[in-house]
């Protein structure tokens, strides 16, 4: 190759290395962040899907794993507007909430989900495969991802 044509081929590289890093970055659900209660709330009343949420909620019930595929972890959250949500914890990607009870305070950033029941909050840990923002759940100090 000759030399004239280095920098051109350097900057084609270039070009489609920074392509292809901006297409990644935006792989991300489509709604955007949000923490606030009201927010998820509006989500439920529009029966919007696939908002990335952060926030805090009341453990009002633990339920049983979900044992089907992937096991999850499962308890209902109480958020401080009332809302109550499920969250969904894939504990093959994550840590357990080990010491979780009814009354525990728990934080939380993941994918909100709309059902009839309040919604469900899910992807509360990483992604191995890189292609949806990672997410957690803090319960008594200690964060799981």
């Amino acid at each position: 190759m000759s030399s004239a044509r280095r920098p051109r081929l350097v900057m084609t590289i270039a070009g489609i290395a920074l392509l292809a890093l901006f297409t990644w970055t935006q792989r991300d659900p489509v709604n955007a962040t949000t923490g606030s209660p009201d927010a998820i709330a509006e989500a439920f009343r529009s029966r919007t899907s696939s908002v990335q949420v952060s926030g805090v909620g009341v453990v009002r019930r633990i339920l049983p794993d979900d044992n089907e595929g992937s096991p999850h972890q499962r308890f209902i959250l109480e958020l401080s507007n009332g809302q109550t949500v499920l969250v969904s914890h894939n504990i093959d990607l994550a840590a357990r909430l080990s010491s979780l009870d009814r009354g525990d305070t728990v934080e939380f950033f993941g994918e909100y989900e709309w059902n009839a029941n309040g919604g469900v909050i899910h992807w509360t840990h990483h992604d191995p495969a890189r292609r949806h923002v990672g997410g957690w759940l803090k319960h008594e100090g200690r964060t799981v991802k």
